[in-house]
């Protein structure tokens, strides 16, 4: 049975602009991802509100057989853009082709749903640590910008029909066997190969600092 872990935001320091906090809405939309995956057979860990991202990869890691890292998260603009920037944006490991293909399955899942399918980009990270530091392939997406007041409407009026996006791409990504179990971190220089990738929008690299 494919094993994942699942990362829900710890971040309650940061509040939604409509009211509530990324790690509340996290936490709601990865309760929510739950009966999907088990629907699909797949087994899950996840963190606890009380941990923080380097916890949850410190026991991701330490506990191990996971196929795939989950984070869940939600975005807010930089202080010169604040409250004007929208979309998804969903960040993969660029010395690791399997996390660029879930990151490709995610946005592909996500650009069903969004009211605007041009504002889901993919994008690589050499600084976020949740994607960059679990032993398991990983992907951090940050659903939508929670300083922006039509993005903080959608994701709370949406949990449902998020989380069945997040399920469905991670259900085909661990059940294509493109999601080979790792026991060690990827070196920094591995090649992407030459699969056919999703183009990359050029945007702001944003997201939660390395940890």
């Amino acid at each position: 049975m494919p094993k994942i872990y699942l990362s829900p935001s710890t971040q309650e320091y940061n509040e939604y602009v409509i009211g509530g906090t990324e790690e509340e809405y996290m936490n709601l939309l990865a309760d929510a991802m739950e009966p999907y995956l088990i629907a699909a057979g797949i087994d899950f860990d996840r963190n606890t509100p009380d941990m923080t991202a380097r916890s949850s990869i410190q026991q991701a890691n330490s506990t191990g057989g996971y196929d795939f890292y989950l984070a869940l998260h939600s975005n807010a603009s930089p202080e010169e853009f604040a409250g004007m920037l929208r979309g998804p944006d969903v960040y993969y490991n660029p010395a690791r082709p399997e996390s660029r293909r879930a990151a490709d399955l995610i946005a592909d899942e996500l650009m069903k749903i969004y009211p605007d399918p041009q504002l889901v980009d993919v994008l690589p990270t050499d600084y976020l640590g949740e994607v960059l530091r679990p032993n398991a392939p990983a992907v951090l997406v940050e659903v939508a910008y929670h300083d922006n007041p039509e993005d903080a409407e959608w994701i709370a009026n949406n949990i449902d029909l998020i989380a069945q996006a997040l399920a469905n791409a991670t259900e085909e990504f661990v059940g294509t066997g493109a999601a080979a179990v790792s026991s060690e971190p990827a070196e920094a220089n591995a090649s992407e190969g030459g699969a056919p990738f999703r183009r990359i929008n050029p945007r702001l690299n944003r997201g939660s600092s390395m940890i």
